[in-house]
């Protein structure tokens, strides 16, 4: 059975918006990278968030080309799921320390630091989020459409009835009953 419209454009906006995230935190952890903003984490940040652009990309053919590639894309998604919620652990601590975004890095507006956190979340969110749309698109794309043969067994010779078949007529009972005898 073919993919249903409705479940390819759900997965595909899942994977744009998966994707589209990491962009945004590739951008900003570079902004902050390149001003000299070295925080605890944002190496490791910057890494996960760069990868993740190449990594992601099979997941874009994956709904046109069902099959194997749907396991492949599901592993990268199970693998980046860790590894982006550990990005937001960093984040969350870096820069919600006692309550002052100004912490590491410094020097750059509270406002970009949230915005770098937030999307973090949303491009975990999304990654967990095809985890569970692969799967699906993957179980309605192998489903059958037929239904099995129906097993037809060999008529038992004692069952059979008509000229010469040795049994019953239909219209009389199998065996005799009691209140018959």
């Amino acid at each position: 059975m073919r993919q249903s419209k409705l479940t390819a454009l759900v997965l595909l906006v899942n994977r744009f918006l998966q994707w589209s995230s990491a962009v945004i935190v590739v951008g900003l952890t570079s902004y902050f990278l390149h001003k000299g903003l070295r925080g605890q984490h944002s190496k490791y940040i910057e890494i996960i968030a760069t990868t993740s652009i190449v990594f992601f990309l099979p997941a874009f053919i994956s709904m046109f080309i069902p099959g194997e590639i749907s396991f492949l894309v599901m592993a990268i998604d199970v693998i980046y799921s860790y590894l982006w919620l550990i990005a937001f652990v960093f984040a969350a601590e870096d820069y919600n320390w006692h309550h002052n975004c100004r912490n590491i890095p410094s020097g750059a507006t509270c406002s970009k630091k949230y915005a770098q956190e937030a999307f973090i979340f949303l491009t975990f969110f999304f990654t967990l989020m095809g985890i569970g749309l692969e799967f699906w698109s993957y179980r309605v794309n192998n489903r059958t459409t037929t239904t099995p043969a129906p097993i037809h067994e060999k008529p038992r010779r004692d069952l059979e009835t008509g000229p010469g078949a040795g049994g019953p007529p239909l219209d009389a009972p199998a065996e005799p009953t009691a209140h018959h005898l």
